[in-house]
This record gives structure tokens, sequence and C-alpha cells, in this order.
């Protein structure tokens, strides 16, 4: 699969229903080696971003999810970092209550072009 098809993948999931991280991580679970069902339940509480909004982007959350499960923890946390330096870059920040514009009332992504940008993240810093 292309990293533009995976990022499609991960859209059609979040159309279904599935929060930002279920679907990063849903789409991406071929490549992490881990059963759709357990990802599933593993992503559920990363929706809205951590903290509901708060905190960390729920995709992102899915995108580093998958490294950690691509890398099988070695060199995890530096493929992570450059998720997140690549995201920030796309999307304008790295916190969901910043990127929605809950405080200045402008959004920087839409929650699926944060989905999308996820994905391509991952596959870059992974080099696929």
């Amino acid at each position: 699969m292309t990293n533009l098809e995976y990022a499609d993948k991960a859209l059609e999931y979040k159309h279904k229903g599935y929060n930002c991280c279920q679907a990063v991580s849903l789409a991406l679970a071929d490549e992490i080696g881990v059963d759709s069902e357990k990802i599933e339940e593993l992503s559920a509480g990363f929706g809205a971003g951590m903290g509901n909004m708060e905190g960390t982007c729920g995709a992102l959350v899915g995108a580093v999810l998958a490294a950690g499960g691509v890398t099988r923890g070695n060199g995890s946390m530096r493929v992570a970092r450059q998720i997140l330096e690549l995201f920030a870059r796309q999307c304008g920040s790295i916190r969901c209550k910043d990127i929605k514009g809950v405080e200045t009332g402008r959004a920087l992504c839409s929650c699926d072009d944060c989905v999308r940008n996820a994905v391509l993240c991952f596959c870059e810093a992974v080099g696929k």
C-alpha cells in the first residue's frame, strides 16, 4: 500500500466514526503487526486529544503508537520526535486545543487533515 493509500484508509476509518487516534492506528495496523480489534481498544481513549482537547492530538498519538510498533522499541524516541516535528510544521501545533482554535477561534487544521498528516508523517519518519 502506498503512503497516500494509508492516509486515505485512515480517513475512511475517521468517517466511519472512529476517533482520530483509532483511525490512524487502525490504518497502520498491518504495519505494526497487531490485530485491528486490539488497536481499536488500545487507542480508544485518545480521541479529541489527550485530556479532551487539552493535550496532544489523537491522530498524532496514533502515529507515534504505530511507530513504536514498527521500531519494536529500537529508536522509537527518535522516530517519535521526527513525527512530532513534521506534524507540528504541517498542522501548526501538536496540541489539539491549539489546532482546533479553541481559545483563538481560528482552527489551524481540520481533523481530517490531522489524520492524513499524521499518517504521512509516520510514513516519512519510518522511511516508507
